[in-house]
């Protein structure tokens, strides 16, 4: 009941977007966002860490199709560019009626022919979507739970493991990533899943604090990698 008088209160201000507020002179010098009233800092924090694993997940987009123009192409779509704006669109698009890890996994099949960036990114951002309940944007009544994002963790090292490391029958790697050059290899992609891994990581440890709540830590060996849900 508190809850409803609360909302009935504070919807006029919701609705409103946003503000100017003047200066002490009347003039209008900044605008004021009346959504952040309904945000807690832990909201806030999320809201910081999605956008920074859409933008890591963007420059990986960006990396993989350089590496791979094959891939966008397959698509007959104008540009590279183009190829990334179909990614991240909202919803994140389906692959095959596919999404999250099952999109994933797609990107490594061999019977697929379609764009593999396409089923590797946009099934890394749907699970991570989903490891969030399904949000980008977090308000005071939203709840995360702190072992899906640790779990979302975990499924970025299983991705990153897969696209090192699957082959087609051929011998062929499905999509080159961190490829060995004469003198050294290229470390950019282990520093991006690093920064999204740490990412997520990092946010599952704040909510599991702000909840009071024990996260249940996971060990696979290479062997043994597997997707945990979300």
């Amino acid at each position: 009941m508190q809850n409803r008088v609360f909302l009935f209160l504070f919807l006029p201000l919701l609705l409103v977007a946003c503000a100017q507020v003047p200066d002490k002179k009347g003039h209008h010098y900044k605008y004021f966002n009346f959504n952040t009233m309904a945000k807690t800092d832990i909201d806030m924090v999320a809201d910081t860490h999605v956008k920074q694993t859409l933008k890591q997940l963007k420059l990986l987009a960006t990396k993989l199709y350089k590496r791979n123009p094959r891939e966008w192409q397959k698509a007959k779509l104008s540009s590279r560019e183009a190829a990334i704006a179909r990614i991240f669109t909202t919803p994140f698009p389906l692959v095959n009626g596919k999404r999250s890890v099952a999109s994933i996994r797609l990107a490594f099949d061999e019977q697929y022919k379609g764009d593999r960036v396409l089923a590797y990114i946009a099934g890394l951002a749907s699970m991570l979507t989903l490891s969030y309940n399904g949000k980008n944007d977090f308000y005071v009544f939203d709840s995360l739970d702190a072992q899906k994002i640790y779990n979302g963790a975990r499924n970025i090292e299983v991705a990153s493991w897969l696209l090192q490391t699957k082959r087609k029958r051929n011998g062929q790697l499905f999509l080159l990533s961190s490829g060995k050059g004469v003198s050294s290899t290229n470390r950019s992609y282990d520093r991006l899943f690093g920064k999204l891994i740490g990412q997520q990581d990092t946010l599952a440890q704040i909510i599991a604090e702000k909840n009071h709540r024990v996260i249940k830590n996971v060990f696979q060996s290479a062997a043994q990698f597997v997707f945990l849900p979300v």
